[in-house]
């Protein structure tokens, strides 16, 4: 997902308010004399909170469920697709011959405050009942903020971060149901929508646990020829969220399984999907690797390359799978360094040679190839550097000083200092 402002890089950890009881919640109590997690075998496993969509459905042709599981939840459907929704023709024309109504409404871009105002004054003009939202992170998420505000009373500045007054949601949302047709941002199972906010060169959260959709709706058949670029970004964005979310000091025991299953998985898959686009395995992998890390990111947070991602991707028009990309190598050394001189027992060293050994498939090589393997992953899929959006030596300071106080920053596995912020950074250009 695109992540934007100081907080729309994180997108779990929230309280969970009453309008969130539909979904699944699993809550661990920590005792009040534990070690931490992973120290040695006295260690107390800590206490977790567990979230996602209340329904996943995944596999090869789950898209011709749509229907079926529209109607049970609403007749009167509002779409929300990508720029050009008639993309998704074979979708509309079964919807269009099940419910009693269908409103389209299409997402150009990275979705604006201004843009999801409309959507959702639209969508109480057409009464709808029910919203679906089929595309990239950038349509599930506009879709997912248009069934918030078209429910809720005032403007999104009562309920925005950051720039608006973060109020909670009054009123649950219409029931959603988001369809990824790419393998990258997981946001058919976050709690959370990013909004640009242009005239203030932000990116800011929308979010609420009640806005975790009612049905995950994941067919991996739909990403079948997605144009390389695409494919790249957004599964070097699905691998930094696994890899982040894994290293994390939030992590817990049910967002590791995930994670020990992703890493290698989309590591394995992307090279892949890249040499045959129609490589319905390898598009599985992905699909399923993407999945697996929205519900770790929305559950154990994120680290510094997404603190990162939200100041850039607020100054300069840079997607944000490319700037994950592009970081991913670069602060996995700085974390490495840090924690080899100022924590060299912390348990997040040898988690960092878990996720080598997984990306590599060799179960000998050092932590140190974390960083060296994802590096040259970036460059084999042609991934540029962040210069090539506009960002230089001249942006680090004011970049780094945004990031540090970015809330995905609090995931990070240790507090890396202002000069090592710099010189990962520096090395991305």
């Amino acid at each position: 997902m695109p992540a934007g402002d100081v907080n729309a890089g994180e997108r779990g950890g929230a309280p969970f308010p009453a309008t969130a009881a539909a979904a699944p919640v699993v809550a661990v109590k920590r005792p009040a004399a534990e070690q931490v997690a992973g120290a040695g075998p006295a260690a107390v496993t800590p206490r977790f909170e567990f979230a996602t969509a209340q329904r996943i459905v995944f596999g090869e042709g789950a898209a011709g469920e749509l229907p079926a599981l529209v109607s049970g939840l609403g007749r009167r459907v509002f779409f929300v697709g990508g720029s050009d929704p008639r993309r998704q023709g074979g979708l509309l024309a079964a919807l269009a011959a099940t419910v009693d109504a269908l409103e389209v409404f299409a997402v150009s871009g990275e979705p604006t405050v201004a843009l999801v105002e409309e959507g959702a004054r639209q969508a109480r003009a057409a009464r709808a009942t029910v919203v679906v939202a089929v595309g990239g992170g950038s349509a599930i998420d506009a879709g997912k903020a248009i069934a918030a505000l078209a429910a809720n009373p005032g403007q999104a500045l009562d309920y925005l971060e950051i720039v608006g007054r973060a109020q909670p949601l009054a009123v649950p949302p219409l029931p959603f149901i988001a369809v990824p047709t790419t393998a990258g941002t997981g946001a058919e199972v976050t709690r959370n929508a990013v909004l640009a906010v242009p005239g203030a060169r932000l990116k800011v959260s929308l979010r609420s646990a009640a806005m975790l959709p009612r049905v995950a709706l994941v067919d991996p058949a739909l990403a079948l020829g997605l144009p390389a670029a695409a494919t790249a970004a957004t599964g070097m964005d699905a691998l930094t969220q696994l890899v982040e979310a894994y290293l994390s000091c939030r992590a817990n025991p049910m967002t590791d399984a995930l994670c020990r299953d992703g890493i290698g998985r989309v590591g394995r898959a992307l090279p892949q999907a890249l040499a045959q686009p129609q490589n319905l395995a390898a598009r599985s992998d992905l699909a399923l690797g993407a999945l697996y890390s929205g519900i770790a990111l929305a559950n154990a947070g994120l680290g510094a390359v997404h603190g990162f991602a939200a100041p850039i991707g607020g100054l300069f028009p840079a997607p944000h799978g490319a700037v994950c990309a592009a970081l991913l190598a670069p602060v996995l050394g700085a974390n490495l360094a840090a924690l080899r001189a100022r924590a060299p027992r912390h348990p997040a060293l040898a988690r960092i040679g878990e996720v080598a050994r997984w990306l590599t498939g060799d179960a000998a090589v050092e932590a140190d190839e974390a960083a060296r393997f994802c590096a040259a992953l970036s460059r084999s899929l042609a991934i540029p550097s962040l210069g090539a959006w506009g960002v230089s030596s001249g942006d680090v300071s004011v970049i780094v000083e945004k990031a540090a106080a970015a809330s995905s920053m609090k995931g990070n596995p240790l507090v890396l200092t202002s000069a090592e912020l710099a010189a990962a950074l520096e090395a991305a250009l």
